[in-house]
């Protein structure tokens, strides 16, 4: 069993690193630069999936509010890039708004390394918060998804009519320079792109260890049957917490990647109707499944571009009727079904068995059939 296991995870490794391979060298000469940005964009929300599916597929907590660590990571990352001026000087929209002093909490962000670790620690910071108050008071099921949904139109409103400090609904755009190089050049668009790769692969490695090992059964047990999960003296307060946290860390990444390759960074990412549609497009894929949340992202998103540009003003009822046909006839979405037959096995977890001595045993499996010929014979 332990070499089988080897040869299943040698066999991940190699189909993930030829498609990070294909992503990197093949794409940018197949696809026009218009393309591939647009690639790169929809790469970066496959991170955000995976962050979902970790909170959602696996612990059984539905999260309508992580278009909220979407847009703190673009911000943070955006900010960064708005105080790319000369000295003394300030970031364009603060002169319209009559902003005389550059505020206190923008000061940090001149600070590249500051801004980057600020893109994943303040989701993750604030996902922690969130989550201790909400979980300790045992807080879940729909009231959990109705508080993250709550939180988001208070982060909505809160950066849309803050002027003076994020340019409300307008954003933050026009960015310059990163580092001295321009960045909207194609090289740097280019480097962009590949560097969201890279962190998409980072992140499916950690997501598949963090699943295939104890923490990820224990999430697993949390969903399936919290209650049992407390009797056996674990306290699942202190894993989802964890785990909301490193979601949301996630989520922050993909909004500052995402920042990057369109060049804004507004309050439309923290709207309801977008954290849904991250949901979407982990249903889409297939919940509990890695694999599953990287191609519903990246499927939803090209229907999505190319439906609206074939039908601009009904492609809203086509991405329902998706939601729609996958919930009720693929309720595990495309890999669930493609796995059911048979067809797709990369990524699939071996389903645990208490005894595997007795499972490889060909008596025991001749004995099993013999029972079920038996049984289907009485039936008859």
């Amino acid at each position: 069993m332990e070499r089988q296991r080897r040869r299943s995870l040698i066999l991940e490794v190699a189909v993930v690193a030829a498609i990070a391979l294909l992503l990197i060298f093949v794409m940018p000469v197949v696809l026009s630069s218009f393309r591939l940005n647009l690639l790169g964009r929809f790469l970066a929300f496959a991170i955000a999936a995976l962050g979902i599916d970790l909170i959602w597929g696996y612990t059984g907590l539905l999260s309508l509010g992580h278009g909220i660590f979407f847009g703190l990571g673009g911000y943070a990352i955006a900010m960064h890039l708005k105080l790319q001026v000369p000295q003394n000087e300030l970031p364009d929209f603060m002169g319209l708004y009559g902003v005389t002093e550059l505020p206190w909490f923008w000061q940090p962000f001149e600070s590249f390394p500051f801004a980057v670790a600020a893109v994943l620690i303040i989701p993750a910071l604030l996902a922690a918060l969130l989550g201790y108050l909400v979980f300790r008071n045992r807080i879940r099921g729909v009231y959990f998804s109705i508080l993250t949904q709550a939180a988001t139109i208070v982060f909505f409103n809160f950066f849309n009519g803050q002027q003076k400090l994020f340019n409300g609904t307008n954003g933050l755009t026009n960015f310059q320079t990163i580092l001295g190089a321009n960045v909207s050049a194609q090289p740097t668009l280019r480097g962009f792109y590949i560097l969201t790769v890279v962190f998409l692969v980072a992140t499916y490695a950690l997501c598949r260890w963090l699943t295939s090992k104890r923490f990820g059964r224990l999430l697993m047990a949390i969903r399936d049957d919290e209650s049992r999960v407390r009797f056996s003296g674990y306290d699942p307060t202190e894993f989802k917490v964890l785990v909301f946290a490193v979601s949301a860390g996630l989520a922050g990444i993909a909004g500052a990647l995402y920042t990057l390759q369109s060049g804004s960074a507004s309050p439309r990412a923290m709207d309801i109707a977008f954290s849904i549609e991250m949901v979407i497009w982990v249903a889409v894929g297939g919940r509990a499944s890695l694999v599953g949340a990287v191609l519903g992202a990246l499927l939803v998103n090209f229907a999505r571009t190319f439906l609206s540009e074939q039908f601009a003003e009904v492609w809203l009822f086509f991405q329902g009727a998706l939601f729609l046909i996958v919930v009720t006839v693929l309720p595990d979405g495309l890999v669930g079904w493609l796995r059911s037959q048979g067809i797709l096995q990369l990524g699939r977890r071996k389903q645990l068995v208490t005894y595997p001595s007795l499972e490889e045993n060909p008596e025991v499996e001749s004995e099993r059939q013999s029972v079920g010929a038996r049984g289907e014979g009485l039936d008859s």
